[in-house]
């Protein structure tokens, strides 16, 4: 049986980087995945350049930009291995990068980029690497893990579970890590869908349907008074639904059953402009409501009612009120989400009370680790969780070489 210090399942973002650096601090480390392609996620994120991180990221304040039963069970490795400190290894590795909006950093030319990046680390280290190779048992025995793999057995006195969740099956994903979790007793939180479009029913959705493709800039918002959570971002028609950055985001936080709160022309006072347009105009309602929202919305929007489908000056003022508090106070309740296939990520995952915050270790079985998505730790979009998947990973490592000496 071939032994190492430490074996990696999972050759996503976090898995590369974790065996990478544990290699590079001197460890003989194995790296295990079952897909043939390795950082599949890498690869189609940001519109196939990579959002790798997020310069807004304050390691201080995780509950700023990431959920969980405990989100500020990521402090420690964010605060340990920084947005920066990724920023300067993609410097170091020559890769050209630009800002979009809010902190976003993606790659110029291509995601293949980043994957080489975390190839690279890893031949620095000496990782082994398995591929594919399905892991088909795991059990551990006088201070060491065994595991059956297609290749054969292996064992090392660590491991580490960097596999994900459930998001995206076509690529691989799987329950693999959660199934490792609660085969050593710890306790999962349950996953669900996150960075997700939102449906609504067929028949109710039929008038906004024809809207598809349609983007806008929005506020948006769910919960209630006390635990409300809102984004100012945009938003975009689908033929089942709402998807775009806005939708994406609040997905994380919204609930089933629980209505969402739309401005669909957020800063504009549109019961003061069209109150002011019904005094000197002339033109259709939605002629004057195409100034603050896009035309093809304007027109869904005053098909409605017929007290909308008429000149500015002739609709009354309850009815341009009406019309008004609707556009910026849309209220709708989702009946479902596009599930895993369209997730970006998966919230819950492995429970943190479960875990080291500084280490990544399970409490109650030494030797074993949880790094990545795998964990009940999920950031917002714009490059988040790739920054707990570097800084999970980096700590990880660290811990695994101080274990070794």
């Amino acid at each position: 049986m071939q032994t190492y210090d430490a074996i990696v399942i999972g050759a996503g973002a976090a898995g590369l980087f974790c065996a990478g650096i544990a290699g590079q601090l001197g460890l003989k480390v194995l790296l295990i995945d079952h897909a043939p392609q390795v950082a599949e996620k890498v690869r189609i994120s940001g519109g196939g350049r990579c959002n790798f991180t997020n310069r807004e990221l304050d390691p201080r304040a995780p509950h700023k930009h990431f959920l969980g039963e405990n989100p500020n069970f990521c402090r420690s490795a964010l605060s340990r291995y920084t947005a920066q400190d990724f920023i300067a290894l993609v410097q170091r590795h020559g890769i050209p990068y630009h800002e979009k909006h809010k902190g976003q950093l993606f790659g110029d030319r291509s995601s293949q980029d980043f994957i080489r990046l975390l190839l690279a680390e890893c031949e620095a280290g000496g990782v082994q690497r398995r591929q594919p190779c399905a892991v088909h048992g795991i059990a551990f025995s006088a201070g060491r893990y065994e595991i059956q793999t297609d290749g054969g057995p292996v064992a090392a006195p660590a491991l580490v579970v960097a596999t994900g969740g459930l998001s995206i099956p076509q690529i691989g994903a799987s329950d693999f890590g959660y199934r490792v979790a609660r085969q050593f007793g710890l306790r999962v939180v349950e996953p669900r869908p996150a960075l997700v479009p939102l449906t609504f029913d067929g028949e109710a959705w039929a008038p906004y349907a024809q809207l598809a493709g349609l983007s806008l800039p929005v506020r948006i918002e769910t919960g209630s008074k006390k635990e409300r959570m809102a984004f100012d971002e945009d938003l975009l028609f689908t033929h089942r639904g709402l998807s775009g950055p806005a939708v994406l985001q609040i997905s994380s936080y919204w609930r089933p059953q629980a209505p969402l709160r739309l401005d669909l022309a957020p800063g504009a006072a549109l019961e003061d402009q069209l109150r002011q347009a019904k005094a000197g105009s002339r033109k259709l309602i939605a002629n004057e409501l195409a100034a603050h929202v896009p035309a093809r919305l304007a027109d869904a929007w005053v098909r409605q009612d017929a007290g909308w489908q008429r000149p500015v000056n002739e609709a009354s003022d309850k009815a341009l009120a009406a019309l008004a508090g609707r556009l910026s106070g849309w209220e709708l309740v989702p009946t479902g989400t596009e599930g895993y296939r369209k997730a970006e990520v998966t919230a819950g995952g492995v429970d943190t009370r479960e875990l080291s915050s500084q280490t990544l270790e399970a409490q109650r079985q030494p030797g074993l680790y949880f790094i990545g998505e795998v964990v009940d730790v999920t950031g917002w979009l714009g490059g988040y969780n790739f920054q707990w998947a570097w800084s999970s990973g980096w700590a990880c490592a660290q811990a695994l070489a101080e274990r070794i000496r």
